[in-house]
């Protein structure tokens, strides 16, 4: 049977009219004819017949079979294009406009993630490390990967020798590799409970590949140097999983947009703050009143803060901001406020933000869908929505990230 593909979905799915309802249909683009099989509510054994303007050769080999990347099919001018669609959808559903407010997408560049979780099994001969294959538990062995930054895939061999010591053929490891300042900061989960030898052999594995940590599960078994991230001009150091932006590009984009949204502001609350990616940039000019629910990514940034010469005065505070958001009494005096909530939104202290007589917010957003939720209770609060600026530091994948102006 042949379908015609309307559109993508928000996870970068092809949709198209089956006889009982949609269809999705992964690595297919708007417009293109298509035969598959249908089954349920997706579309299997896909043929393109009729391929799209905007379908390119996907520049990894490793394309079809991994499941890293969902969109190497597509232009990037497509992709950008989508994603800044994708938020201007989102908006709509909650009644608000985008018309002139979204500028050009900023897109990291090949090989910049500096931070990822790759899979790695144990198996008879030694080790396999990669990504899952799309939708499966098999690991796909990715070689020369155009999405990791250069140290990170360096660090393959030294993920399959930990596959070999703590790992087992049964269940994969889950290893999150991160590039510091200071060195390769390594987490393991998913491995053999820890004993005294494996303790020893993984001492051993972290000092040959130099590692700077090593954490198996919530342990840190290995530690040479403290790893470092550098946000404006302090350097953070890391508490094992604490939160970071996935390439240093994205990052620098997401910090000018905060910087150019809240220009000229004195006194400005930065909430879920993290580890300081935004207050400390902006304690560079303004005093930064910093909230964050994780104490150790408080501390990090309150050490890092009293570290640093030169910059204002940062006060960091751990507070649970979804349990207890600031009231409106306590945003008295801000000139500015930056929100940067998880996935799921911040409904609780937006709501606080619409009461408040904030005069400028800066909002960065992950989901599109939660960012407009949001958006809409501060512009019927008395709030507009000025600009919006679409960063896609997931390349090649479905995610949307973005930094939101609003004045009253």
């Amino acid at each position: 049977m042949s379908f015609t593909i309307e559109r993508l979905g928000h996870l970068g799915h092809g949709i198209a009219s089956g006889p009982t309802g949609p269809l999705y249909a992964p690595g297919v683009l708007p417009g293109e004819v298509v035969e598959g099989d249908p089954a349920g509510d997706r579309l299997e054994n896909v043929r393109i017949l009729t391929p799209s303007v905007d379908r390119v050769k996907p520049p990894c080999p490793h394309a079809r079979a991994c499941g890293g990347c969902q969109l190497q099919h597509a232009s990037d001018g497509f992709v950008a294009g989508w994603k800044r669609g994708v938020v201007a959808t989102a908006l709509a559903a909650q009644g608000l406009a985008t018309d002139g407010l979204c500028g050009e997408v900023i897109t990291s560049p090949p090989r910049s993630r500096r931070r990822a979780t790759v899979a790695a099994r144990k198996t008879k001969g030694g080790a396999l490390v990669g990504f899952h294959a799309r939708g499966s538990d098999v690991i796909i062995p990715v070689p020369g990967c155009i999405l990791l930054h250069p140290s990170l895939l360096a660090l393959f061999p030294a993920v399959e020798a930990l596959a070999v010591a703590g790992g087992s053929r049964s269940q994969a490891l889950a290893v999150t590799l991160t590039h510091s300042l200071t060195g390769p900061d390594v987490r393991v989960e998913g491995g053999k409970p820890l004993d005294a030898a494996l303790r020893m052999e993984l001492a051993r594995l972290a000092e040959r590949f130099a590692l700077a940590r090593l954490t198996w599960g919530e342990e840190t078994v290995a530690l040479r140097a403290m790893p470092e991230q550098g946000f404006g001009a302090a350097r953070v150091q890391m508490p094992p999983a604490a939160f970071l932006q996935a390439t240093a590009e994205g990052e620098a984009a997401l910090v000018s947009a905060v910087k150019q949204a809240l220009t000229q502001q004195k006194r400005v609350a930065d909430l879920f703050a993290g580890m300081g990616t935004f207050t400390l940039p902006l304690a560079e000019t303004a005093e930064v009143l910093a909230y964050e629910g994780d104490p150790a990514m408080t501390a990090a940034l309150d050490k890092a803060a009293r570290a640093t010469p030169g910059l204002k005065r940062i006060v960091a505070e751990k507070r649970d901001l979804f349990r207890r958001p600031l009231e409106p009494d306590e945003l008295r005096g801000l000139t500015g406020v930056v929100i940067d909530p998880p996935r799921a939104g911040a409904e609780a202290q937006v709501q606080r933000l619409a009461a408040s007589n904030v005069p400028v917010i800066a909002m960065v957003s992950c989901n599109p869908a939660t960012f407009a939720r949001d958006a809409r209770i501060l512009t019927e609060g008395g709030y507009a929505l000025e600009r919006v600026q679409v960063v896609d530091q997931f390349r090649w994948s479905h995610h949307v990230e973005l930094v939101a102006r609003f004045r009253r």
